[in-house]
């Protein structure tokens, strides 16, 4: 790879190549190699790529904050002359789809899914958009309940669909403004996250508090607040998408729960303020968060105790070169997978697995068997 080349497209804040080049790897896929830069660096997105053979960067996807109180909160991220945009946070899984010779889905660390660059290939016109957008990249979620990764149910949604929230340049990293964005989706058939409002930045905090409590009576996730331009980005949750979490993450908690419990109560403890919670629905969130957080724990304690696997459960469907491939992937990244089901259905093959979650079954196991717990 010629370093000095990528070096300049890159446009980093390191100073010499070889600065910004040790923090990437090298990796391979199908014969094809690429290299990826895993954690933020010298100004270079997490999950940025270089495909030498198609001399071809492609950006990572920027890190998008959150704001825990809306009105002060709105006020300090947004100009006040800026024309506010809020569409739907979707819970699923975030891709790049670049054309780099094939279209190809990368993970926010870099990662070529083959699973999921099957399923956009499938449930996108991708040939129409990349002969005329060749330079482009989408970035999107794959959503639904039949996933390998964030497994979450939507209506009219059996098993699983892509949602576009972004077309940006793959090289730059720069986002088409958003009406151009939702402009372009409409004209190739791509379908997006639903779209809220316009708003004046005065505005924007009564449109997205209406937005958040109609999310959170469905259980959904919550509203990213976007710049007219696309190029300015700020996050807001809904409380029921906290407490899906803090399940999720009890259900194997040594694996997964002290990562997520403070931030999640923080979240919690703003909210319950900025919407003026009185005594007995700050009591009724209080009894929900516990919840959340016992109930799951206490579920896998049990499964545990009665010999079966803790892990995250998942099932995806298609051809069996991609859930081959998909398969190979997960081990490959050091998960154990165990096979629960493997079956054909419509001329698909349906698999149902467990990524076993290794630190829950194994601590779980010893302070069952009496291990002392040394805090």
């Amino acid at each position: 790879m010629d370093d000095r080349e990528y070096f300049e497209r890159l446009e980093s804040t390191a100073e010499t190549p070889d600065e910004l080049f040790e923090h990437f790897s090298r990796r391979s896929i199908d014969g094809r190699t690429y290299y990826v830069l895993s954690d933020a660096r010298h100004g270079v997105e997490r999950g940025t790529v270089v495909v030498e053979a198609a001399d071809a960067v492609v950006r990572g996807y920027p890190s998008i904050p959150r704001v825990l109180v809306l009105d002060s909160g709105v006020a300090a991220f947004f100009d006040d002359d800026q024309t506010v945009v809020a569409e739907e946070k979707l819970n699923g899984f975030n891709v790049r789809i670049a054309d780099v010779g094939e279209p190809l889905a990368f993970t926010k660390g870099g990662h070529v899914c083959p699973y999921t660059t099957s399923r956009v290939r499938d449930l996108l016109d991708l040939s129409s958009f990349f002969a005329d957008y060749p330079k482009m990249m989408l970035c999107a979620e794959l959503i639904g309940p039949e996933t390998p990764y964030t497994t979450h149910d939507y209506e009219g949604i059996d098993s699983n669909a892509v949602r576009v929230f972004g077309i940006r340049n793959r090289a730059t990293g720069e986002p088409l403004p958003v009406e151009s964005r939702r402009d372009l989706c409409d004209e190739y058939g791509f379908p997006q996250p639903r779209l809220f409002g316009w708003y004046s930045q005065g505005a924007v905090v009564e449109g997205v508090r209406e937005a958040i409590s109609e999310l959170d009576d469905a259980g959904r996730e919550g509203v990213v607040m976007k710049s007219a331009d696309g190029t300015e980005m700020v996050k807001y949750t809904t409380e029921s998408h906290h407490h899906d979490e803090l399940v999720y993450a009890f259900s194997l908690p040594f694996d997964r729960g002290r990562d997520f419990f403070f931030s999640r109560v923080i979240r919690e403890a703003f909210q319950a303020v900025e919407f003026d919670e009185d005594d007995e629905r700050l009591r009724d969130r209080a009894h929900d968060l516990g919840e959340s957080v016992l109930l799951p724990a206490v579920e896998t304690i049990r499964e545990v105790q009665a010999g079966k696997t803790a892990g995250e459960r998942h099932t995806v469907r298609g051809d069996s070169e991609s859930i081959d491939a998909l398969l190979d992937h997960l081990r490959n990244h050091s998960l154990t997978v165990e096979i629960e089901s493997d079956r054909r259905e419509d001329g698909e093959r349906i698999v149902e697995f467990v990524k076993v979650a290794e630190s829950t079954m194994g601590r779980t196991q010893y302070y069952l068997d009496g291990g002392t717990y040394n805090e």
